[in-house]
């Protein structure tokens, strides 16, 4: 295996390793994919000035997120079927990521159920929420991940209806994945993850089956994630979703400063500047376009982070110099699971820190969290 220098290198063995479904599914956008590409190729355009001449030890890049210290600003984002990337998923990244003690945030859609992701791991992680007609079976998740010990729900907004990804329409990549001729003569060429598929009894969506109603395995699920999905939802559904949760709330999937605003109004703690990867509204523009704008209109009064097209420490730089307080990544650390397993999301998280550590220090700065938009050539 080549030495491993970079996210990229994680993403070509990823690639190499998993069923082209999954991949795609974790490598796609929606549509032309035009808003996908330009998560990442807008921070290219973001150019950094470089200081000498400065001290430079004594550098620091732990910082603060919903009151508690983490030693990098940068968490694992809620990515469905993490468990098919690589067997046990999402149990491997949550203890990669408190080993690196970073936040990680655990999908609805995760393979791994909440249950089993607190019994396999030590510390407390984040619960993502999505808001379905069965509100029955949403306030029975939220109590769960009270019951777990979660500490703070994640609710994701942007998913009223699903986006148009072709790659996932073409691999048959629906919930359950159906399991075509293509999609079984290509697994077969993937002998590594078929031996870690058949070592694990994780492969249905853990949250789900057996819990909501109608439910009882793979075969019911088809049915029920195709109705779920709710486009009624409102701010009066986050107002009920705080209600029963009681404890931290962010909102994930602001993209426009008047829903900023009322994110802020709505008494969540944070938000998360976010287009779902690209994989819901193709056209629109990359999360770190819009960030500085989220960040003038809350004013300081509510935590704002950033999610999409992060790909390098770098990159994690420019978005806390254009005042973001914390970043999640989503395919980068999906790249290290499909490619290493939990090695490989522990892999991905030391190259980010060394990148970010090295850009900090080439800015002149030793503490991440006095960085802001002096670094930036206007």
């Amino acid at each position: 295996m080549p030495k491993i220098t970079c996210i990229e290198d994680l993403k070509q063995l990823h690639k190499r390793r998993v069923p082209k479904m999954f991949y795609d599914y974790a490598e796609s956008g929606s549509w032309t994919e035009s808003t996908y590409r330009r998560n990442e190729s807008a921070f290219d355009e973001i150019e950094l000035r470089q200081r000498v001449a400065v001290d430079l030890t004594n550098r620091t890049l732990e910082t603060n997120m919903l009151g508690e210290s983490w030693s990098m600003p940068i968490g694992i984002a809620p990515t469905g079927l993490a468990g098919m990337q690589h067997a046990d998923g999402e149990i491997l990244a949550a203890r990669a990521a408190h080993n690196a003690g970073v936040p990680f945030i655990l999908s609805t859609m995760s393979i791994c159920s909440i249950e089993d992701v607190a019994a396999n791991t030590e510390k407390p992680f984040w619960f993502q929420l999505y808001v379905m007609k069965d509100r029955e079976f949403i306030a029975g998740l939220i109590r769960r991940a009270k019951d777990a010990g979660c500490s703070a729900l994640v609710l994701t907004l942007d998913l009223q209806i699903m986006g148009q990804r072709h790659k996932d329409v073409k691999n048959s990549m629906t919930a359950p994945p159906k399991l075509t001729i293509p999609n079984l003569i290509n697994m077969a060429t993937k002998p590594r993850w078929c031996l870690g598929m058949l070592g694990t009894s994780r492969r249905g969506f853990g949250n789900v089956i057996g819990h909501a109603k109608g439910v009882g395995d793979l075969s019911s699920l088809a049915t029920w994630s195709a109705e779920q999905l709710d486009p009624t939802l409102g701010w009066e559904d986050v107002a009920w979703v705080k209600e029963q949760w009681g404890g931290p709330l962010v909102l994930k999937g602001i993209m426009d400063p008047r829903d900023a605003i009322l994110a802020v109004e709505s008494g969540a703690d944070a938000l998360i500047v976010s287009n779902h990867g690209g994989r819901q509204l193709d056209g629109a523009p990359a999360s770190i376009s819009v960030l500085p704008q989220i960040v003038e209109a809350v004013g300081g009064q509510i935590e704002v982070w950033l999610d999409g097209g992060i790909r390098t420490g770098q990159d994690v730089f420019k978005a806390m110099a254009l005042g973001a307080e914390g970043t999640f990544i989503g395919k980068a650390f999906l790249n290290g699971l499909g490619a290493l397993g939990g090695e490989g999301v522990t892999l991905c998280l030391e190259l980010l820190a060394n990148e970010l550590d090295l850009t900090m220090a080439f800015c002149g700065h030793t503490d991440i969290n006095r960085v802001d938009s002096s670094v930036i050539w206007q």
